[in-house]
């Protein structure tokens, strides 16, 4: 089965081609450029260089979010259209879990993206046996509550940190002072790999979870221009 899997949620604009979970070739490219203006030409060319055609593409994955609003909304508006005219089945993986596919050892992985002031995208996993098993889903809470949560329902517990959700340093501040915890102070690069995309998206694929259901941006949150616009017509009443 040969996979085409599109990153477009963070400013890297990232594609592969997979033949079944082997990475056969990917690109990466930031040069400034919007991804509206860099998506197709790099899935172009890199079907050139693998000598391939969407007609040979057998499944396409789409990292959902959360990130960038404008960046997912790119990249799965267009795997919705190779999907839609070339009747190629689509699913979506969201970057939380792309990022859990970095830690490979068994354990729970606490998987985060910064979303600003002191807050973040949040969701965590359990790796066993190669399977990323969703301990909570996918949503946006403050690093404190994060925290909180983790101290209070996973003490002692041998946690892996993914992303850059969660201050390096608060993480230390925390775990290095309690002598009794077993939390890792595993802090993984906040890395988006295409590759892992592809992955996810070949097992959800072969386990037959949710296909065929229309695959939507995880946004998680308003945008902050809309936030604040909201903020102002508050302050007009």
């Amino acid at each position: 089965m040969k996979i085409l899997a599109v990153d477009t949620s963070s400013k890297l604009c990232s594609v592969a081609i997979l033949e079944d979970k082997n990475l056969i070739k990917k690109l990466e490219l930031d040069n400034g450029l919007t991804h509206s203006e860099t998506l197709m030409p790099l899935i172009q060319q890199l079907l050139n260089e693998c000598s391939l055609s969407l007609n040979n593409i057998n499944l396409l994955v789409s990292d959902i979010g959360p990130g960038s609003f404008t960046g997912i909304r790119i990249g799965v508006s267009s795997c919705k259209a190779f999907s839609d005219s070339l009747n190629i089945p689509c699913v979506g993986i969201s970057s939380l879990e792309v990022l859990a596919y970095n830690i490979q050892n068994d354990g729970i992985i606490c998987s985060t993206i910064d979303c600003k002031n002191n807050n973040c995208y949040f969701a965590l996993y359990e790796l066993n046996s190669g399977n990323y098993n969703v301990l909570i889903e996918p949503c946006a809470k403050s690093v404190n509550d994060v925290l909180d949560l983790l101290n209070s329902q996973y003490y002692n517990k041998c946690i892996s940190f993914v992303g850059d959700g969660i201050p390096s340093e608060k993480l230390h501040s925390i775990y290095d002072n309690n002598a009794d915890s077993e939390v890792t102070k595993n802090i993984i690069s906040s890395y988006l790999n295409v590759e892992n995309l592809g992955t996810a998206g070949y097992k959800k694929f072969i386990n037959n979870k949710k296909i065929g259901e229309e695959i939507l941006p995880l946004y998680l949150k308003k945008p902050q221009a809309q936030i604040q616009l909201e903020e102002k017509l508050k302050a007009k009443i």
